[in-house]
């Protein structure tokens, strides 16, 4: 059997991660850990945060249950390897002390840049100070490391979001950084604000703006030492590894499939013959950790872009999984339930919102209610107002499609050799969505509704207690209106029974 050379390329080398603590950072950490334990050591950036310092942030980080599959194999000393160093993209020279880059400098290796504020509601500056001036620091830095074999960028398919097709290729910008930088450190906050729309142009939001002119400054140091870009789509849970349907991120599917298992999120806007744009975590790792090892061995002297993405090569349509949505909440329940699980999805933003007033607004001020009664505190009415209000921001990623051709991720592929195929996967055109959703959600109610599958049968036992009271529910919410309409009409019960149906046609279609 051949070697993995992507493992050979990562042995006694020294890797630099930003971002090392998110979804995407976690994850790289642990698939160089498990899967090149032969690494020299990977040292991650991190600020204190919450009065924590970063060694307490770092031990935090190995207690995460993305590290199990891991220490099944490995002793915790694998653990060693891992070292904090204090900084922040978004200060000035990353925040690291002038020791600590003096040995950036003469140890790494390798450079992962995933640090990114990914707020879509996030105003022009800290975008521009962590997405483009971060960037620009992260480059900084690599042109002073001396064993510098490549550096990797992540970046988002959805920089390029005014087109409705992206090839992997760098496109122009509309606006100079430098400019952007101008008026982000000369105006104040109000204006900036109302010079946004015009600085944005076609682009949705600063997210995606800042990402755009980030890749531009990757690209000026393209001649001087191999660079890449890895363009993901939206990242969800894992396919594989290190354990099918992994996550910690509430983005995305994952995050309405957590609502909706407590029976708190129970209508969504989807464009269900729309193809959606997702992409397994663990595939989102390999390509990075793959593109380091391609752009080195092929010593580029020009940027390489790659996207990460499944739109071409294995399309996702909600309605392939729309049916089997409620199944998968109902044979992987919540203990923690609060209501009936049932989720819907529809067509469009007002119809949501519409429906949304009765099914989850009504509800959660009833519940909120109570809560308070009982001396607890009141969550509902706030968790939807937030979606309400995130929904409307994301309308045009909810009902546009993309097409991000990934040729040239499909020739790397290709280009591996056999073993390395299959270790560093980055081809997902085998991936079963079906199959797939049933991990996800397996995954959610483990790792994000903190639910064990030891309580699997004593949730399942609640949701029919919940179907019950659902089914009591309904049937005395329309006896109520039956009621009200007889005296509100004067007509007797028999007279308008035909409210009952009525008015459970005209629900069932919100």
């Amino acid at each position: 059997m051949k070697e993995s050379e992507v493992q050979n390329f990562y042995k006694n080398k020294n890797v630099f991660i930003t971002g090392g603590t998110g979804f995407l950072g976690i994850a790289i950490v642990e698939k160089i850990l498990r899967s090149c334990p032969e690494v020299g050591g990977i040292y991650l950036l991190m600020r204190p945060k919450k009065g924590k310092q970063i060694e307490e942030r770092l031990k935090e980080l190995t207690d995460n249950a993305v590290f199990e599959t891991l220490l099944q194999q490995s002793s915790p000393d694998i653990f060693r390897k891992l070292h904090a160093i204090a900084g922040d993209v978004g200060e000035e020279n990353l925040g690291i002390s002038p020791e600590n880059r003096a040995f950036l400098a003469q140890t790494i290796d390798v450079v992962i840049h995933s640090a990114a504020t990914l707020d879509f509601q996030a105003t022009l500056r800290p975008t521009v100070q962590i997405n483009l001036l971060g960037t620009r620091r992260v480059m900084q830095l690599c042109r002073e490391m001396q064993h510098l074999k490549c550096m990797v960028h992540v970046s988002s398919a959805y920089v390029n979001s005014y087109l409705k097709e992206a090839d992997e290729k760098l496109y122009p910008v509309h606006e100079d950084a430098e400019k952007i930088i101008d008026l982000v450190n000369s105006l104040k906050d109000d204006a900036l604000e109302q010079l946004t729309d015009k600085l944005l142009k076609d682009h949705p939001n600063t997210y995606t703006f800042t990402k755009h002119l980030a890749e531009h400054e990757v690209n000026k140091c393209a001649a001087i030492f191999p660079c890449g870009i890895v363009r993901p789509s939206m990242i969800t849970g894992a396919w594989k590894e290190p354990v099918p349907g992994w996550t910690i991120s509430k983005n995305g599917p994952q995050g309405f499939l957590m609502g909706a298992s407590k029976g708190v999120i129970r209508r969504l806007p989807v464009g269900t013959e729309l193809i959606y744009d997702y992409i397994p975590v663990d595939t989102v790792v390999n390509q990075i950790l793959v593109t380091a090892f391609h752009i080195h061995r092929n010593s580029f002297k020009e940027l390489s872009i790659f996207h990460c993405t499944s739109s071409t090569c294995n399309p996702f349509r909600w309605d392939s999984v729309k049916d089997q949505v409620n199944d998968y909440l109902h044979k992987y329940p919540l203990k923690s339930a609060v209501w009936y699980p049932h989720l819907k999805f529809l067509p469009s933003l007002w119809l949501y919102k519409l429906s949304a007033i009765i099914v989850h607004f009504m509800p959660a001020y009833c519940l909120d209610f109570i809560t308070r009664i009982f001396g607890g505190r009141p969550i509902l009415v706030r968790l939807h107002t937030n979606v309400w209000e995130s929904l409307n921001r994301l309308e045009k990623f909810i009902f546009s499609e993309w097409r991000f051709n990934n040729s040239r991720t499909l020739d790397v592929s290709r280009q591996l050799n056999p073993v390395d195929r299959e270790m560093f996967k980055i081809d997902i055109s085998d991936l079963k969505w079906p199959e797939y959703f049933v991990w996800l959600a397996q995954g959610v109610r483990r790792y994000l509704n903190n639910e064990h599958p030891k309580t699997l049968e004593a949730a399942r036992k609640k949701d029919k207690v919940l179907f019950f009271v659902h089914i009591v529910f309904q049937v005395l919410f329309l006896a109520l209106f039956w009621v009200l309409t007889a005296k509100l009409t004067g007509m007797s019960l028999i007279g308008c029974i035909f409210v009952v149906p009525v008015v459970y046609f005209l629900l069932s279609l919100l």
